[in-house]
């Protein structure tokens, strides 16, 4: 689930602390009791930058190239919105929908057979969008008065697009798809008023894999409100015959949430 190279190991070890230090906080029996809101909405929103962007297609045929030397590493704005429903104490749905699309314009180094479509070296303009659309189930499987862990799994959608431009040619990849998920978040009180929270999806298979991780720390404002600010990291792609395509995207965001 991990770029390739000497970091893929320091990478590991650091969602893996990421992942573990929840549960040692959540060992502390003196936070006040943390907040289980039926219903709840919840605007993200930010900066995205891009440290990864590699593409080829076809995946078999195709010139492989860095999207990054059109489109350039950001940042770009983004945002995202969920809602969601804790219909009893254990079970509940989130819903999510998080649109993303950046371009720009460099210059390709070399003949790139893309799409059908043969560009020469020289200035392009490129497209890259990955919009994606969730529905969660979410399973509270450990809960005291200062933690909240619950489990499942995400039905992704994804639209997906990459253009390039070169003069009058033209020539796009676009893919709209299915892709089934595991699901994990975690939620303790750290302080009076304030939380850390954990939100995970992800999995991974031979031909390609998917990893969304989001870090931050909450604010209570009141009965209703929640002020947040964190960091998410979006790693993953495929690679078959059609496509041949990874990108890896960190974001640093804040978020708004109303809980009734």
């Amino acid at each position: 689930m991990f770029p390739e190279g000497g970091q893929d190991m320091d990478t590991k070890a650091f969602v893996a602390a990421l992942l573990l230090a929840p549960l040692l906080l959540a060992a502390s029996p003196r936070a006040p009791a943390i907040d289980r809101s039926a219903f709840g909405v919840t605007l993200e929103g930010g900066g995205v930058w891009f440290s990864r962007n590699d593409v080829r297609i076809p995946g078999d045929t195709g010139t492989r190239f860095d999207l990054l030397r059109l489109t350039g590493t950001g940042p770009d704005g983004y945002f995202r919105l969920r809602a969601h429903w804790n219909i009893t104490p254990r079970h509940g749905l989130r819903i999510g929908v998080a649109p993303l699309e950046v371009s720009g314009t460099g210059n390709l180094d070399k003949v790139t057979r893309f799409a059908g479509e043969t560009f020469s070296p020289g200035r392009t303009r490129a497209t890259y969008r990955f919009s994606t659309y969730r529905l969660t189930y979410r399973y509270t499987f450990a809960e005291g008065p200062a933690y909240l862990w619950r489990v499942g799994f995400t039905g992704l959608v994804r639209d997906a697009k990459i253009q390039l431009d070169q003069g009058a040619k033209q020539a796009r990849d676009t893919n709209v798809g299915f892709v089934p998920l595991l699901h994990l978040d975690g939620r303790m009180r750290i302080a009076p008023g304030w939380s850390f929270v954990l939100d995970f999806d992800g999995l991974a298979s031979s031909q390609g894999r998917a990893l969304d991780l989001a870090i931050q720390v909450q604010r209570d404002l009141g009965e209703h409100w929640r002020l947040g600010g964190g960091y998410r990291t979006l790693e993953g792609g495929a690679d078959n015959d059609e496509v041949y395509n990874f990108a890896w995207l960190h974001y640093g965001f804040a978020s708004l949430s109303y809980r009734f």
